[in-house]
């Protein structure tokens, strides 16, 4: 057993680290009271290869594995969780799909844009009354003689105002519940497809979030991603994937939020000495490291697990589950320590607790975690 990371992936994660340090930290704070999409940054980060990190040189990506990918997504979150969160849903999610479903013309003509950042993905499977219940979806999409037309209403799609490349899934079969919905690639600028409200949301607030209308979007017969009626199927592989990301956002939100306790409670003084000799304030230092270090541990498990092509569904579930909950856990400890300065602007844990919370909800939530987690195990027993 070895713990120990690759020379390659130390170097992908020292990379993207002092990456993150030079151009992500001084703007993170500007990017949150703000809610404004942080262009010029994720420009930077598309030249250094952040939003194709798994795609194979072949369609321009980096041609990492998925433990690197984990670390970089690490890395950027460790300073701000809103590039971090834009960061992997356009690598896991849009991209990701399109990648694992694709056929290879599709992956020709999207995937290099994609992976190289001229385009932004987004994935629209939300609806207003299918969150959870993801099969319960409204969106139709029914075949025409040039196509298909798609009407319906998408929210909470992460990327949508700036996207080039949307995923959408729609029902082509309601006879068939889950089993009958499709998935499909439409561009920005095709004709019914548009924005709807922008959401101004509690944390990662410079990723930008929001309705996708669809009001008879006509799209061609190649616009079907793989194959019809299994575009569900489909997004539950990419769900898999895409919550080694949201447990790694989860993983650097965490550390970042410790590194910055550590630091202050070094140079906060009460009682004649700095807090970081009392007690309590060690008991919860080291409960937040513990917990940082094995919700890692459970990332990168469930990373190498997919490098090997190896079943991971339920590490990366229970990957996501701890990571998210105990960033959530860490993030306020660190308000804690901070005391009342924790609670203002001022201090970046402020903005981490509120980044933390949407990891326990975006890519399925504690409680669907929990479920897909008792089912794998319950099948195996």
């Amino acid at each position: 057993m070895d713990f120990a990371l690759s020379p390659g992936q130390e170097m992908i994660r020292q990379q993207v680290r002092e990456f993150a340090e030079r151009e992500i930290r001084p703007v993170a704070a500007e990017v949150d009271r703000t809610g404004v999409f942080p262009r010029a940054t994720v420009a930077k980060m598309a030249s250094l290869g952040l939003l194709g990190v798994t795609i194979p040189t072949t369609y321009e990506g980096a041609g990492l594995d998925t433990v690197s990918y984990a670390l970089a997504v690490e890395e950027v979150a460790r300073v701000c969780g809103s590039h971090a969160l834009i960061m992997a849903a356009h690598n896991s999610l849009c991209t990701g799909n399109l990648y694992l479903a694709g056929s290879e013309e599709q992956k020709a003509r999207y995937v290099p844009d994609l992976a190289s950042g001229r385009k932004i993905g987004a994935w629209a499977l939300t609806e207003a009354g299918s969150g959870s219940d993801a099969a319960a979806m409204q969106t139709t999409a029914v075949r025409t003689a040039k196509g298909w037309t798609l009407r319906g209403t998408k929210n909470l799609c992460t990327n949508a105002p700036v996207a080039g490349t949307f995923v959408i899934m729609a029902v082509t079969d309601r006879a068939k519940g889950s089993r009958g919905i499709s998935a499909f690639i439409v561009e920005s600028g095709t004709p019914g497809l548009a924005i709807g409200k922008v959401e101004d949301k509690m944390g990662v607030r410079g990723s930008a979030t929001s309705q996708v209308l669809l009001t008879d979007c006509e799209v061609a017969t190649d616009a079907l991603l793989g194959t019809e009626n299994e575009g569900f199927t489909s997004a539950l592989r990419t769900l898999d994937g895409g919550r080694i990301s949201i447990g790694a956002m989860a993983v650097g939100l965490a550390q970042g939020a410790f590194e910055e306790s550590v630091r202050y409670a070094k140079e906060r003084v009460q009682f004649g000495k700095p807090i970081s000799e009392h007690q309590a304030v060690q008991f919860m230092l080291a409960d937040m490291a513990v917990r940082t270090d094995a919700a890692r541990a459970l990332v990168h498990r469930a990373a190498w697990l997919k490098d090997e092509g190896r079943p991971f569904k339920k590490e990366a579930a229970m990957a996501k589950l701890y990571a998210s909950e105990m960033s959530s856990f860490v993030t306020n400890k660190a308000i804690q320590v901070h005391g009342g300065y924790g609670y203002i602007r001022d201090y970046p844990v402020e903005r981490m607790l509120r980044d933390a919370k949407l990891t326990e909800l975006g890519e399925g939530t504690s409680e669907i975690q929990r479920l897909v987690i008792a089912r794998e195990v319950l099948r195996e027993g």
